[in-house]
């Protein structure tokens, strides 16, 4: 079949078809070694003609090792032949105690390709491909092979899957059947749903970047305000006597500024009136006696307006509110974390409203009115389900809550179902996990102790290129894909368009998964974005079967075909039976 190469183009050696040899229709694609005394040098078959076969250099076998990259090119006499199995094995890898089985090749028989676990796991991984062409199918099986690998027991693994769709919880939620010391577990967004938990995120964890996004913050002005409310918060959650001291001072501050203003007594009574209709204590408020000489009137009463227009009492009404002004509360801080809730943070953004001279900042007002209205539309909206956590807990307790089935038993696989939550949301959510497991990573003892692998499902809804690198000066995305690997946390992402994934976070992945894809758009971001992908694995992913990828990276010595087999069970990802469901 193959006669002399003719001669070597850069990559390429041009070979002769052997006269009178029928050329194999099966041998597109097809590895094959070019062999003199001193070297093997492996190809592929790259294109075919009747007279011509041209084959690409991929790499070189020395001394019983695949080598990838060629700097000597073969002889023009060395000998070629197609590669045997054990040679195969070499690119292919083979079944030991650090392997797991990945797939079969369609191009040799169903031959089982096997991958380093350490070098596929252990960097940000892509999966990439349309609708229907088996990126679930995929994702689901692999991570069905992780769990049924005799070679490695992943008791200890941590696989999170933001799930944007509710697919997978019928692939992974027996996967106790393999071993019973696997377990499954599953959050939902869906309070119909009995088999799962109601997702439950801990707002008192929330810091100031991840308020920031939650409130969708715009401006650099706001940063400041949440600062603040998240200080208030704090104290007020105490439910202490200094923390309502803290707030009796707040509110005398905010009145002592309105009365030294130029208005007139109606503004000033007005404006004082709507500062205690919002904020107000059980010492401080509308209906609190206050003592003159001889007599009591309520602080309502205090502030009626004489034919001068002045107050009446305004003595009265300076000494009472006064005497709640502890300049030494200025400086307070809570020492403690504490449990709080989104209508005690509203509370919160109430009192920050009136302190720090923003009734009179129009700028600053407007800014703070546009986070109450986002804070206070969340809080009266069926989303404020997902925010009320029933008990204090800390951030590492509630990591280990994640991992941690009810039955006390650790779980390895954790679905989140995203898909009764708008992208906004669900967008928000998995930023704040992906902080949150961060900073818990961060923070370990022996670092990368605890590996976690977030799989982001739809991925180009979540990891943008948006606003918050403007607002806060970085994206947790971006971030995590540069420096999140030697913590231990990795990111898998699964989309049908990386043209709208951040390019950051692809630049920093290093195995690609790539199912079938025809948009053009996609297929130039891809080859513009990895070095290591060229023209030849774009065209071969055009033509792929549903549920085989072209696999290339650095858990691969070549870019290479594999067919994944079924996922057992299948992820509940199929297309609507249309001609079932017209008829009556």
């Amino acid at each position: 079949m193959f006669g002399k190469i003719i001669y070597i183009n850069d990559n390429l050696a041009h070979v002769e078809v052997k006269d009178g040899v029928p050329v194999n229709e099966d041998l597109m694609n097809m590895h094959v070694i070019f062999e003199d005394e001193k070297k093997k040098i492996l190809g592929e078959v790259a294109d075919i003609t009747k007279e011509l076969i041209k084959i690409r250099f991929l790499g070189e076998i020395v001394n019983g090792k695949f080598i990838g990259g060629v700097i000597r090119k073969p002889n023009l006499s060395s000998a070629i032949r197609v590669i045997t199995k054990d040679e195969f094995k070499l690119i292919t890898g083979e079944n030991n105690e650090s392997s797991m089985m990945l797939g079969m090749s369609p191009l040799y028989d169903d031959c089982p390709i096997y991958v380093n676990v350490n070098d596929l796991f252990s960097n940000h991984m892509a999966i990439f491909g349309n609708t229907g062409s088996g990126k679930s199918w995929g994702l689901a099986r692999l991570l069905q092979n992780v769990f049924e690998n005799k070679n490695i027991v992943p008791f200890r693994s941590n696989f999170l899957i933001f799930d944007a769709y509710g697919e997978y919880h019928t692939a992974f939620k027996e996967i106790n059947k393999i071993n019973p010391n696997f377990n499954f577990k599953y959050f939902t967004t869906n309070v119909n749903d009995k088999e799962g938990t109601l997702l439950k995120m801990p707002i008192f964890l929330f810091n100031v970047d991840d308020l920031a996004l939650f409130l969708n913050a715009t401006e650099h002005s706001q940063l400041p305000i949440i600062e603040k409310m998240l200080k208030l918060v704090k104290i007020f959650a105490e439910d202490t006597e200094t923390s309502e001291d803290y707030k009796n001072h707040l509110i005398a501050k905010a009145m002592m500024n309105i009365l030294y203003t130029n208005q007139t007594s109606t503004s000033k009574r007005n404006d004082i009136f709507a500062i205690l209709n919002d904020c107000s204590t059980e010492k401080f408020n509308l209906e609190a006696p206050v003592q003159g000489l001889g007599y009591v009137r309520k602080f309502r009463d205090c502030f009626i307006i004489d034919k001068e227009g002045n107050f009446t009492e305004s003595i009265l009404v300076t000494d009472y509110i006064s005497s709640f002004i502890n300049p030494d509360l200025d400086q307070y801080e809570s020492r403690t974390n504490n449990y709080y809730t989104l209508k005690d943070l509203e509370k919160a953004l109430d009192f920050t409203l009136i302190s720090e001279g923003m009734l009179k900042n129009e700028k600053t007002y407007s800014d703070a009115i546009s986070l109450k209205v986002k804070l206070h539309s969340i809080i009266i909206s069926e989303a404020s389900r997902y925010f009320e956590y029933p008990n204090y807990i800390d951030l590492n307790n509630y990591i280990a809550s994640l991992v941690t089935c009810k039955t006390g038993h650790k779980a390895q696989i954790i679905n989140f179902n995203l898909e009764d939550i708008e992208d906004s949301m669900a967008k928000v959510i998995t930023k704040v996990y992906t902080r949150m497991l961060f900073e818990f990573t961060k923070k370990l003892p022996d670092r990368a102790s605890i590996p976690f692998h977030v799989f982001l499902e739809e991925a180009h809804r979540y990891v943008q290129n948006d606003n918050d690198k403007y607002l806060l000066g970085y994206n947790i995305f971006d971030r995590v894909a540069k420096e999140g690997r030697k913590y231990g946390l990795i990111f898998n992402l699964i989309s049908q368009r990386p043209v709208e994934i951040s390019e950051t976070v692809i630049s920093q992945c290093s195995s690609f998964l790539i199912f079938k894809m025809n948009h053009p758009r996609d297929l130039e971001y891809i080859k513009k974005m990895l070095p290591n992908i060229n023209q030849e694995i774009i065209e071969k992913q055009k033509s792929l079967q549903p549920g085989t990828c072209v696999a290339f990276g650095k858990a691969f010595k070549i870019p290479i075909i594999i067919k994944m087999t079924p996922p057992d069970p299948a992820p509940y990802s199929s297309n609507c039976d249309v001609e079932n469901r017209w008829k009556a």
